[in-house]
């Protein structure tokens, strides 16, 4: 039981370790919001094994890049995000309002005329194949008889 609860937190600290993105709705780092794509600085520049720079220049790419990512963020979103959200709300009511008024009514109107036509299809088969096949059928198992006697 203390190993389950030891490796819980663990995996806790590891996932709080790793997920630097601010939630932007709450402003609050402890909060992270799942939907965002988080790219880290480690992700982007990697520098391989045995080949660093200085301490300082690492520290200061490390900031210049969290600090522009965060700023290129907010401010495409102030720019485009209200434009962007008219767009998809306009389209997303387009798909509904299609969905709603043309797509259900024609499949409901479809599966009510194809019933119709199902009835017929199994009455024409019921009437003309049955028979054919339980008479073949029925020669095939005297066939059969014949053979093994």
């Amino acid at each position: 039981m203390m190993t389950e609860e030891h490796s819980d937190l663990e995996a806790r600290i590891i996932k709080d370790i790793h997920c630097k993105e601010i939630d932007l709705v709450n402003r609050d780092p402890k909060n992270i919001n799942e939907d965002i794509v988080k790219v880290d600085f480690e992700d982007v520049i990697a520098e391989p094994e045995g080949t660093y720079s200085f301490d300082g220049v690492w520290k200061v790419s490390y900031t210049t890049f969290t600090v522009s990512k965060y700023w290129c963020y907010r401010l495409l979103s102030t720019l485009l995000g209200v434009p962007l959200a008219l767009i998809w709300g306009f389209l997303f009511a387009c798909i509904s309002f299609c969905h709603i008024w043309a797509v259900v009514p024609c499949i409901k109107s479809y599966l009510i005329e194809i019933q119709c036509i199902s009835h017929i299809y199994s009455l024409c088969i019921r009437t003309f194949c049955n028979p054919l096949f339980a008479a073949l059928g029925q020669m095939r198992t005297r066939d059969r008889g014949a053979r093994r006697k």
